[in-house]
């Protein structure tokens, strides 16, 4: 098969990468939260409009569906990019610095928006110039409210999975250097699952604690016994997290409230262990409360499973990946990330995979995920798009399975 078509990709990666910058600075000094990104979905509406895309706005005006055209297609590939920051504060020193106080693109969405619009660009542009070697029907899936792993069951619901066969996605990385990419099939991310315990004492004055049940000490105790019995009560080689990140109790420096809230998550990677982790929990504060003398009450909210990577599609990213990065650049991932993504909603009703992108380098990069210094090395646009889009053309192939299988071994189509 001849080159030709990749290089034109390329080319046109190439000739848009300065608008990817400038794209993903405008979204990091404009980072809006879950469930708010209306300007960040009309500025990508008018972009992919005026470029000629059919484009549907998501639920309340967050997010987008866009399409080359609006046609029924058999069969679709969906490459998924997110919108939403994160309640951090942007301490970076640069231009393009967050303007929304303590608002920050800290995960690497604006860095996705930017390489996902790369790539549906690009295949457009071969698509309308007769470039591809065979017709591919795509659509760039631009899902809000992943960080509160609302968004994608929304998007779902509002037609984005409609006629998809296949989905793609990559994540920022900066444990790895810019080009280079981690590839896992099977189980990438953990299940996660909210909690939220409430304790309910009797209020008092601070001077006699005797006279109260106090929920502010039954809470200590709680995440004491938490932190301490759960990896107890574990099998060792059962990956288990838990983590309690809010504590709200207490107006007063001299009272005793009458009620605590804590908020944290379970994440893990076997669903036996994930239902035993929360009777363990449920059990911990029964004791305490009776201890403490307070009620304690566990609820489980949403939960988000596991990324599960499609084998047959990982291999086709990777395919993809050897062509356009050095040898030593494609890289396995040895073990699931304890992290959680709801790209595992979509994979729940169709086919897909998501792999790691690397975006640090010497010049740039470096602080981890959900930190305020958290930034990226461009470049890692490029590469992603670039790898997005040969990636879609790829499984848009009517020949797909003959050609993994005739090309397995040495990675080229």
């Amino acid at each position: 098969m001849s080159n030709d078509w990749r290089e034109s990709l390329d080319r046109a990666i190439d000739q848009q990468y300065p608008q990817l910058v400038k794209i993903r600075r405008h979204l990091h000094a404009h980072p809006e939260l879950s469930g708010q990104e209306r300007d960040t979905s009309l500025y990508l509406y008018q972009l992919l409009g005026d470029l000629g895309f059919a484009v549907r706005m998501g639920p309340e005006g967050c997010g987008l569906i866009v399409d080359h055209n609006a046609k029924p297609a058999t069969s679709r590939v969906a490459i998924r990019a997110d919108l939403d920051a994160l309640h951090i504060h942007d301490a970076k020193q640069v231009d393009y610095r967050s303007q929304n106080d303590g608002v920050m693109h800290a995960c690497g969405h604006d860095a996705h928006t930017a390489t996902v619009f790369g790539a549906v660009t690009a295949l457009k542009t071969l698509q309308d110039s007769g470039e591809l070697p065979w017709d591919v029907a795509f659509r760039g899936i631009f899902q809000p409210a992943e960080e509160t792993c609302a968004g994608a069951t929304g998007m779902i619901k509002a037609g984005a999975l409609e006629d998809v066969t296949s989905l793609i996605a990559v994540h920022m990385d900066p444990t790895r250097q810019v080009g280079h990419v981690g590839f896992r099939a099977g189980v990438l991310t953990a299940n996660c699952d909210e909690m939220v315990i409430v304790i309910h004492g009797r209020g008092g004055h601070a001077a006699r604690p005797h006279e109260a049940s106090d929920p502010i000490a039954a809470a200590a105790q709680l995440v004491n016994a938490l932190y301490l019995f759960i990896p107890r009560v574990t099998d060792s080689q059962d990956a288990v997290v838990v983590t309690i990140g809010q504590i709200d109790g207490g107006d007063h420096a001299n009272v005793i409230p009458e009620c605590v809230t804590l908020r944290g998550t379970i994440r893990t990677l076997d669903g036996v262990v994930r239902r035993k982790t929360m009777e363990h929990i449920c059990r911990i504060a029964s004791s305490v409360g009776q201890t403490s003398e307070t009620k304690i009450d566990v609820q489980f909210g949403l939960g988000c499973k596991s990324v599960v990577n499609d084998a047959k599609i990982i291999q086709v990213l990777r395919l993809a990946a050897r062509e356009v990065l050095e040898p030593d650049g494609v890289e396995e991932i040895s073990r699931p990330s304890m992290g959680s993504e709801d790209f595992a909603f979509y994979l729940d009703q169709v086919p897909g995979a998501m792999i790691r992108l690397g975006c640090t380098s010497d010049r740039v990069g470096g602080s981890g995920l959900h930190t305020p210094t958290f930034d990226i090395d461009e470049e890692a646009l490029r590469i992603g798009a670039r790898i997005l889009a040969r990636t879609a053309v790829y499984l848009a192939d009517p020949d797909r399975e003959r050609r993994l299988e005739a090309n397995q071994a040495s990675g080229v189509w």
